[in-house]
């Protein structure tokens, strides 16, 4: 993020399955409040807070998003979601067309990973699992990838056509060929650095002109969901 002269700061939050329910969730928002509570020693304007996560950690940057708003604070500027895990129930045709299938996140997996998540809750919050937030209004501007080739595919996209059902802001890339996590396992393909420049430009152009910013922070609460 030198790019921007941002902060970055990673959320270091319990993991599943030793922790579960909303402890997850709930650590990446006290680290939230903590990045508002200490912005000026941070050094960061407390009204362009950027939370972003990858894959587990998608899933938990919309949870504390979705808390923010219903909390009122800490203010966020914006969310991005990065082939987030954002629905427990596993409905979506992509979450069966990827059943089997041998690759670094099958439905098997993530079935597994949501038990471990979940601890044996049948109804979690949606800050636990996303997708079933009745009221995605109100949320700040959004940006939302995944590939075609992944069990998380339909649930991201239609998480950002919720979002703009309910008049918000939502950036959606679903990269043709992509699976999950392709980007980190093939840094190098074209496709993964075309996907990487295209996060980055939308990034410039929410938070406006990078020389004229004063420094931002950017949140992360990126767990990849991999083996």
């Amino acid at each position: 993020m030198e790019e921007f002269g941002a902060v970055v700061v990673s959320i270091d939050y319990r993991l599943a399955p030793e922790a579960n329910g909303s402890t997850l969730v709930d650590d990446c928002y006290l680290g939230l409040q903590w990045i508002a509570a200490h912005a000026d020693e941070l050094g960061i304007d407390p009204a362009r807070i950027i939370v972003a996560g990858t894959s587990a950690g998608g899933g938990l940057t919309a949870g504390i998003t979705l808390m923010a708003r219903d909390h009122h604070g800490p203010a966020i500027a914006a969310q991005i979601l990065i082939c987030p895990m954002l629905d427990h129930r596993g409905i979506t045709v992509s979450s069966r067309q990827y059943a089997g299938e041998p690759g670094i996140w099958t439905r098997e997996k993530n079935e597994f990973a949501w038990q471990s998540v979940l601890g044996g809750r049948t109804d979690p919050s949606p800050y636990i699992s996303p997708a079933l937030a009745d009221d995605l209004s109100g949320l700040p501007a959004t940006y939302i990838d995944a590939g075609t080739a992944e069990v998380f595919r339909d649930e991201d996209v239609d998480y950002a056509t919720r979002i703009w059902s309910a008049g918000g802001q939502a950036d959606l890339h679903i990269w043709s060929g992509a699976f999950h996590g392709s980007d980190a396992v093939f840094p190098q393909a074209g496709l993964s650095t075309e996907a990487r420049r295209t996060r980055t430009a939308w990034l410039k152009r929410t938070l406006g002109r990078a020389q004229s910013l004063s420094p931002a922070a950017w949140s992360s609460a990126s767990a990849t969901s991999s083996d």
